[in-house]
């Protein structure tokens, strides 16, 4: 049997010596590497690595690190890793190193037979993986051997039977023939499950299999108009309904056989139901669009994120925009695990907070009961803790070395209540204008989801309390969402092109909806909202006058389709923002501008001026002499 690699990382000889000595009556490869980088170096030469033993405490890069990096490599992902410590072991560091993937731990002194048994647990794991490999490998090669041979069949099968190859070829499903003479009809069982009759009580003709087909489908399909075609072959899609109001999708293929005059004689072929296939498709045109939605929704937040962002130098700005991407992208990620169902606050917290707690682990505490929050209130979430976590780091509570930070969230039948505490920092003071972050939770906690929002400047740190309303948790479980100050842009200056107009805008992703805001009141506009839901935004079109109005066309799952009939049953003028393509948007609101995200402010200008433009005076007059 073939010898295994097994690589020992230790920064001291004597110790790398004492587990060569316990290992090598194992009989295996044994490898040594005194610092992380050589490690990482003879990984990458190494061929078949079982098991890596790794000391906890080394300079530099301690344990937990290397093998972080180890298992960044796709190549090492399910490499069996050991930690060796010779100092007690925090439970958070057990869970820490199990996070990150170790197998096991070894404490010091080390028992030599308890290593050995250990480490020789991995290698036969290993082993036996490999060996899996291996006989999967040959089964593969069986399977595709006796597919060769069954294809092989199949085709003599066609030869020899036209009828049933065309049945195996379609899906064997269900095999058909028509005596177009006589006008007799043989079916086996396929077509009779297709069709959900009963071989019993339904005897199939012509006319009663055409009349089950569907009515938009029936002329193109029936048997006359198959066999005037003059083709020798056919292949068909069409609908059926069946006796339970169903409707079911069919592909029918066949063949026609005439006699020495050219009549058509006989019908042979094969029905499939196409149903899920079809539903598939639809599912995935479905998935497509909303996928492209999403993606222009989330450029539309980085682009928000870029405008939104102030800093005195480039490096500031882009330090200042990367942390905000970045808390983008953990939430993303987190997402996506649920296929954008939710995201778990307590994972956020912990993404977030991760880079401060290397330095102040003990001084950081945080948590509550489970919290699963809808995806974007989670960005908005991720965004807020950021931005805390960031002033915090510069100017709050660890930014010193006595400061102490406190993050826990409780939730009772009304809402979910998050409280922000710094503690041993230097003195909070109250800003004089509200920055980037506080603009944000202001904007989607208290305006989008009706929510309570308390700052309270103390001279021990900073307190925040965020209220969110139950309404905005995924299932049984509350919702939260929280947002922090920063710095705010300033208006750049623009041509005042709007002034004394007033619009209604409705918007559920809160950046996109500040960022569009700020571009129309730079026109000179008034701006009614931003509003998040179809709600909201039907009843402040009820109930405001305003001259044109900007719609979201998905709000947090409700298409605006409501919203937008009733401003054009009042002749309001309107334009559509969004992620979704222009063919995705019912016909009716052909002539409703469409502006996709990421949101152009050039072109958001030149449409609203387009629309709100009063016309001319000629063609005015030239309008009321029609009428």
């Amino acid at each position: 049997m073939d010898k295994v690699n097994i690589l020992l990382i230790d920064d001291q000889p004597a110790k790398l010596l004492s587990y060569e000595v316990i290992l090598g009556e194992l009989g295996e490869n044994l490898v040594k590497a005194n610092s992380p980088h050589e490690a990482l170096g003879l990984l990458l030469k190494l061929e078949d690595v079982a098991v890596v033993l790794i000391d906890v405490v080394m300079p530099q890069i301690d344990g937990f690190q290397l093998a972080a990096m180890i298992r960044e490599h796709p190549r090492f992902q399910k490499l069996a890793i050991i930690f060796v410590s010779a100092v007690q072991i925090a439970e958070t560091d057990h869970l820490r190193g199990y996070e990150i993937g170790a197998v096991d731990y070894v404490t010091v002194p080390v028992v030599p037979e308890v290593l050995r048994a250990k480490v020789r647990v991995f290698i036969e794991l290993y082993r036996k993986t490999r060996e899996l490999e291996a006989m999967n490998r040959e089964l593969e090669k069986r399977v595709a051997e006796r597919t060769a041979e069954l294809e092989a069949q199949t085709e003599q099968l066609r030869q020899s039977e036209e009828r049933r190859s065309i049945a195996l070829s379609a899906g064997d499903m269900g095999s058909w023939e028509v005596d177009i003479v006589s006008g007799h009809v043989e079916w086996d069982d396929g077509p009779y499950r297709i069709f959900g009759v009963d071989r019993a009580a339904f005897e199939p003709t012509v006319e009663r299999i055409e009349a089950m087909i569907h009515p938009e489908d029936r002329e193109k399909n029936a048997v006359a108009t198959i066999v005037g075609t003059g083709e020798s072959r056919f292949q068909v899609e069409f609908r059926i309904i069946r006796p339970s109001g169903e409707v079911r999708w069919c592909y029918g293929a066949g063949v026609i056989s005439r006699d020495a005059e050219g009549n058509a004689v006989r019908l042979n072929g094969v029905t499939v139901d196409i149903t899920e296939r079809k539903r598939a498709e639809e599912r995935q045109l479905v998935l497509a669009r909303e996928v492209d939605h999403r993606a222009k929704n989330m450029l539309a937040v980085v682009l928000s994120v870029l405008r939104l962002t102030k800093a005195k130098s480039t490096p500031e700005f882009v330090s200042t925009v990367e942390g905000r991407i970045h808390a983008l992208a953990a939430t993303h990620n987190l997402l996506s695990a649920t296929r954008w169902q939710g995201a778990n606050l307590s994972q956020i917290v912990d993404e977030e907070l991760a880079p401060y707690r290397t330095d102040h682990r003990q001084r950081i505490e945080s948590g509550g009961p489970p919290a699963m929050l809808l995806p974007a209130t989670a960005q908005a979430v991720a965004l807020a803790v950021h931005e805390l976590a960031t002033n915090a780091a510069k100017y709050g509570a660890l930014s010193t070395d006595t400061g102490h930070l406190r993050l826990v969230w409780t939730l009772d039948d009304e809402a979910l209540v998050v409280d922000w505490i710094e503690t041993g920092g230097p003195p909070a003071r109250e800003p004089k204008s509200l920055g980037f972050g506080l603009s944000i939770v202001r904007s989607s906690i208290e305006a989008q989801f009706r929510g309570g929002v308390l700052y309270d400047w103390r001279p021990e740190g900073l307190r925040c309390r965020l209220s969110i309303p139950r309404a905005q948790i995924v299932g049984p479980t509350p919702v939260t969402q929280t947002r922090k100050e920063g710095p705010r842009e300033s208006p750049s200056p623009r041509s005042r092109s709007l002034t004394g107009r007033r619009l209604l805008m409705v918007e559920d992703e809160v950046l996109v909806g500040m960022m569009a805001k700020r571009i129309v009141e730079d026109l000179g506009a008034t701006v009614l909202g931003p509003y998040g839901g179809l709600a909201d935004g039907l009843a402040a079109a009820r109930s405001e006058r305003f001259d044109g109005a900007l719609l979201d066309f998905n709000l947090a799952g409700e298409l605006a389709d409501p919203l937008a009939d009733l401003l054009i049953a009042r002749g309001v003028p309107f334009v559509f923002i969004t992620g979704y393509q222009r063919d995705s948007i019912d016909r009716r609101y052909a002539n409703v501008p469409v502006l996709p995200k990421p949101l152009e402010a050039e072109t958001l200008e030149r449409v609203l001026v387009s629309l709100l433009e009063p016309p001319s005076r000629d063609t005015a007059e030239s309008r009321s002499y029609q009428s």
